[in-house]
């Protein structure tokens, strides 16, 4: 019965004597190592001759072991757990061993273990791995070495037009790409989405760096063939060097991800080297950004309002509402400052609310100052405009302020041409409501009479670039003409933006059919706490602050101080 039990455990047991020799193997221990028959050992096989050597040294030095050992190959490797014991049976001293087959468990780690440190679609090591590298480069204090931040340009374009499969094919090959005439002591590391981390060690000089970095940045350059598309894809690269740009890893990482981020802001598709100069940008920009946030808490906003004039009559015809935020010290920023940021960082809807919100509040004062029939604009950036969830929360408020008809949105051209969805569902919806449409800044982005054409829209803003100087340059005399007869023709209503000389509002007058103007020269952007809020002004009263002496309408303008009105 013993032998029977012994035969059938599930464990794999083995008897080995003091030459290595089996005297006894079970059925499993048979089938673990790949040797035939129970009882007496059939002849070694030739892959247990480590087991044999092992159960030798063990029975000489006398002591317990426990040890994974690894049989087999291929398909059939098993992985073994082998708990192994010296005894002295009799005159003999043997050595017994039990093993038990842990490959599914083994696996299972090992999943694990490339989850923690791998990345599960490109295969790259992860942050972890490669911090731990630097960090033993930085402990060993010896070579110098370059960490390279590589973020996809465009990639969520990408992944929104072609969509996740392809997108996330196209990560692998240019991870493919990036690991390409690697050296065995370099190390790419997928870090997050599509941002990716070299490190190249050793490194001589900066110059052999940039010389790698833009030979990479070529390689990106060549189409990807996936799936039948062709993808243009390209990196924007930010290099900080040990010791120059920090001596810990997240010194480094941080300043290569900063002057990545000024290449971003520069046009993309580059690769640029920290220095302090990033740095302190890079503060001053998370100053205003903290401040920003903090100011949207606090409601620390406020609006400046600048008239759009009649340049033949001087009459106020509408007001545009300019956000300015005050800061810590109370000091007006203008947003310029703070606008584009508040963009980027997704801000900028609560901000136009906060402005629509201070317009409501302050409706009695404005219809003082400036009239209860001008429209009052309101700027919406290009990307609230194409976003339906925000226009329709947008259009919503503007109706619940009981006068939406007082309203002109002012939107760039971008809107208009470069998606339909625009023209299509949110100019609908706001025609419903009688708020006005407004072209802002035309001229300066995807314009073009054909462009116009298409766009639906009560008022069209020229840019200031095309009204500076207009009577010193024909070429934009002739755009000027172009722009005004069709826009005549389809029934909007032209606005001169940036006029700030005497010349250029005679050239208006003399030389075009535009009737509205807004700029300095005019008026500056005026807060209501500046007006004073007696009887409501008439006509003739708000014309009069636009035909005031020059001097009393913007005294620090240079370029037109000789003149008078």
């Amino acid at each position: 019965m013993l032998r029977d039990v012994l035969r059938m455990l599930p464990a794999g047991v083995t008897v080995q004597d003091e030459d290595g020799n089996f005297l006894l193997v079970n059925d499993a221990a048979a089938t673990q190592l790949g040797i035939g028959g129970s009882g007496p050992a059939a002849p070694l096989a030739e892959q247990l001759g480590p087991r044999r050597e092992n159960g030798v040294q063990l029975l000489r030095a006398g002591r317990d072991a426990v040890a994974e050992e690894c049989v087999g190959a291929g398909a059939a490797r098993q992985v073994l757990l082998t708990a192994h014991r010296p005894v002295r049976i009799g005159e003999r001293s043997l050595l017994l061993s039990a093993s038990t087959d842990i490959s599914e468990q083994k696996a299972f780690e090992d999943q694990l273990f490339r989850s923690a440190y791998y990345d599960e679609l490109t295969d790259l090591p992860t942050r972890r791995v490669i911090e731990h590298r630097v960090n033993g480069l930085l402990h060993s204090g010896g070579e110098r070495f370059a960490l390279a931040f590589l973020d996809i340009d465009s990639f969520k374009h990408i992944n929104d037009y072609y969509g996740h499969g392809i997108g996330d094919a196209l990560l692998v090959q240019v991870a493919r790409r990036l690991d390409r005439d690697l050296r065995e002591t370099d190390m790419l590391s997928r870090i997050s989405g599509d941002e990716f981390l070299l490190l190249l060690s050793p490194v001589q000089s900066e110059h052999e760096v940039a010389d790698f970095i833009r030979t990479t940045l070529e390689r990106l350059k060549v189409p990807f063939f996936i799936d039948g598309s062709e993808i243009f894809a390209s990196a924007s690269i930010g290099i900080s060097l040990y010791p120059d740009h920090g001596t810990s890893y997240a010194a480094l990482c941080q300043n290569a991800d900063i002057a990545m981020y000024r290449v971003k802001s520069e046009g993309k598709s580059a690769v640029a080297f920290f220095n302090t100069g990033m740095e302190r940008e890079a503060q001053a920009r998370m100053k205003v950004e903290q401040s920003l946030r903090h100011a949207i808490l606090d409601k620390r906003f406020c609006c400046a309002f600048q008239p759009k004039v009649d340049i033949r009559t001087k009459a106020v015809r509408g007001i545009e509402a300019l956000v300015r935020l005050r800061d810590d010290q109370g000091v007006i920023q203008a947003p310029g400052t703070f606008v584009n940021l508040a963009v980027e960082l997704g801000l900028i809807d609560e901000l136009t609310f906060l402005v629509l919100a201070e317009i409501v509040k302050s409706i009695d004062r404005i219809n003082e100052a400036f009239g209860h029939d001008v429209t009052i604009s309101i700027n919406v950036a290009a990307k609230q405009a194409v976003n339906a969830a925000f226009m329709h929360r947008f259009a919503r408020a503007l109706e619940a302020t009981g006068f939406p008809r007082r309203f002109m949105v002012e939107v760039t051209e971008d809107a208009f041409v470069t998606t339909s969805h625009f023209r299509a569902d949110i100019l609908p919806l706001f025609r419903k409501l009688g708020v006005g449409i407004s072209i802002d800044d035309f001229g300066i982005g995807y314009s073009s009479l054909s462009a116009l054409a298409d766009i639906t829209a009560d008022e069209i803003k020229i840019d200031r670039s095309f009204i500076t100087d207009i009577h010193k340059r024909p070429r934009s005399q002739g755009i000027l003409r172009a722009i005004e007869s069709l826009s005549e023709a389809l029934g909007m209503t032209v606005i001169a933006e940036g006029l700030e000389s005497f010349e250029e509002l005679a050239y208006l007058q003399a030389a075009t059919r535009i009737r509205y103007a807004q700029g300095y020269y005019f008026s500056r952007p005026i807060f209501l706490d500046e007006l004073r809020t007696a009887a409501p002004a008439t006509s003739e009263q708000r014309a009069g602050m636009t035909s005031r002496p020059r001097e009393q309408s913007r005294n620090f303008n240079t370029r037109a101080e000789r003149y008078r009105r």
